[in-house]
């Protein structure tokens, strides 16, 4: 006797569900750029590979991330921004940034047949035409800078095309969203680092900053801007996620808010779970080991509620009715943690593309949330680095020369 099995509404098996078959068929033909992934941390970080790219082994299918090669060819990816992020916290920021671009440059030198070592925009549709990845380098944060515009220059001419100016923690310079505000937003400093970001052509990404830093930076700023991966606050009240004040600025500004797939950003109810847990660790307390916190939580509670799928498409829907489809884009943030049923790894692409298909979206309003708004805003910021570069080669710029007090300053970084 045949047992019918119950398929939910955007579960994963579809294999005959033509909006899944018209999404691939689109993918063959439209780059597809992802704004944000942590691979490189991940290998850099995991306790067996140790920054080793060969240990680590890319070629095989990794159940315990969600990111590797035999994934990525199922993907439909024609570009991948890479972050090379290191945490706040850690004890040589300027060096491990610097090993963390390493472990970016040896995955593109391991694996040529996959990664094309990314510089232009005009790479990502080279890549697309050769059936690679484009594959773009990130700093996430801005700790490993030590408080120097130099280290950015660096960056710049190691690859790097976009910055995070803050993460989980505030800087010297900047506010952070989950931390604790020291500056009403930006310090001269910080702003001196949005101008330097704007003359080399590098984009400026606002995902972790305090609302207060957002204005500023929308003030400031003469490229478009990106929100590489961030929601709709108004879906999910995650002081991550963009207010609807920053939202209506960014059409003026052309920029681009990137949606992302971690839980906590899309579901209300999975980051009330969480908020307690999450509170006590911007209040500074490293005596919480976050496993067995969330263990314990879970027996009290029961598991955290799971994000979909097709919440996340209610964020796109949402920004898109509220600023243009011009100004969406896709940014995973997949970085080996919690992911929404059904885009549980990079293999699951398409299907977020399905679900856009089954909501009646077109095959040009998917073209322009999957690349083509990326590809605007990434000529813009090259345009304006080309002009203000024009006889202007950069200044040795420190946070202390806007400083009188600068020994009362003790840097993050500093153990």
């Amino acid at each position: 006797m045949a047992v019918k099995t119950k398929v939910k509404k955007g579960a994963s098996a579809r294999s005959e569900d033509p909006a899944l078959a018209k999404a691939k068929r689109l993918l063959k033909r439209i780059p597809l750029v992802d704004g944000h992934n942590d691979l490189p941390w991940v290998i850099y970080s995991d306790p067996q590979a140790r920054g080793d790219v060969g240990a680590y082994n890319l070629n095989r299918v990794h159940q315990d991330g969600d990111t590797d090669i035999p994934r990525l060819k199922q993907s439909g990816l024609a570009a991948q921004f890479w972050s090379a992020f290191v945490p706040t916290e850690i004890a040589y920021p300027g060096r491990s940034v610097l090993e963390v671009i390493d472990v970016w440059r040896r995955m593109n030198e391991a694996h040529p047949e996959i990664f094309m070592q990314a510089t232009k925009s005009s790479d990502i549709l080279k890549a697309k035409r050769e059936g690679k990845i484009a594959s773009f380098l990130t700093v996430e944060g801005g700790v490993g800078l030590e408080n120097s515009l130099a280290p950015l220059r660096i960056w710049y001419a190691a690859g790097a095309r976009l910055m995070v100016l803050s993460h989980n923690e505030t800087l010297d310079w900047v506010d952070s969203a989950t931390d604790e505000r020291r500056h009403g937003g930006l310090t001269e400093f910080g702003r001196e680092v949005v101008r330097e970001l704007n003359r080399l052509g590098m984009l400026v990404d606002l995902a972790h900053v305090t609302d207060e830093v957002m204005h500023q930076v929308l003030d400031i700023t003469q490229a478009p801007i990106v929100f590489s991966h961030s929601n709709a606050r108004a879906l999910c009240n995650h002081p991550r996620n963009v207010p609807d004040e920053v939202l209506k600025r960014v059409p003026q500004n052309g920029g681009l808010v990137m949606l992302t797939f971690v839980p906590e950003f899309i579901n209300q109810a999975a980051l009330d779970w969480a908020r307690p847990l999450k509170d006590e660790y911007t209040k500074g307390r490293k005596d919480i080991d976050r496993a067995i916190a969330y263990a314990a939580r879970a027996q009290e509670l029961g598991p955290p509620p799971k994000a979909t799928l097709e919440q996340l498409c209610d964020h796109i829907e949402y920004v898109a009715q509220m600023i243009g489809i011009k100004h969406v884009g896709i940014g995973s943030d997949f970085f080996g943690g919690d992911t929404p049923d059904g885009l549980e790894d990079v293999s699951r692409f398409p299907h977020l593309l399905a679900e856009l298909i089954r909501r009646g979206w077109s095959e040009s309003a998917i073209a322009a949330i999957a690349s083509g708004n990326f590809l605007r805003v990434f000529r813009a910021v090259e345009r304006v680095g080309r002009a203000l570069r024009q006889g202007d080669t950069g200044k040795l710029v420190r946070h202390e020369d806007f400083v009188k007090d600068a020994e009362r300053f003790e840097p993050r970084w500093r153990g």
